[in-house]
């Protein structure tokens, strides 16, 4: 990589990182947009693979998995995601040469949380939700593409924190023993 297509340590330029994040949220702007606009009434599956893979739309005015928190819970999800991304900027700044995986992880984590963010921004009633997964009675809580960032991405810096706190843990072991 040429000095201007890397940033700190390396590893990708806020230019590229942030044109990751603006390109989560455009594909999560524009689902939904779909959903809101082909989707109605809101509440009624239209099915897609049968039972199995439905498209419905749904408001969530909580977090993941229809936590709520009250009145409030557009506010403080709000200030959460607002936290979250500048502790996924830190960790973005901080990262070490080479750490794609990471940089990658901290992207998803970061266009799916502002693509929420926006839908709480914009509406009183909630993130827009859409895909719909299940079998019979039994339905996985319905999600959007930036649910599947966040998740995705959650998953993902896990493992690579647990894997960079490996490396360290037996960098230390090596160096005192």
């Amino acid at each position: 990589m040429g000095r201007s297509e890397s940033g700190p340590g390396g590893v990708m330029s806020p230019r590229r990182f942030l044109g990751v994040v603006l390109a989560i949220v455009t594909a999560d702007a524009i689902t939904k947009w779909f959903a809101v606009r082909h989707l109605t009434p809101a509440y009624v599956p239209h099915d897609v693979l049968g039972e199995s893979v439905r498209l419905t739309l749904v408001y969530n005015p909580g977090a993941a998995f229809g936590l709520h928190l009250g009145p409030w819970s557009r506010w403080i999800f709000t200030a959460l995601t607002v936290i979250a991304l500048v502790l996924m900027w830190r960790l973005y700044k901080t990262s070490e040469p080479g750490a794609r995986w990471r940089v990658a992880a901290l992207a998803l984590v970061s266009g799916g949380a502002i693509g929420n963010l926006v839908d709480r921004l914009r509406s009183s009633r909630g993130v827009v939700d859409f895909v719909d997964i299940g079998v019979g009675d039994w339905r996985w809580p319905t999600f959007n593409v930036a649910d599947v960032a966040v998740s995705t991405g959650a998953l993902l810096l896990a493992v690579v924190l647990w894997h960079e706190e490996e490396v360290r843990v037996k960098r230390e072991r090596a160096s005192t023993g």
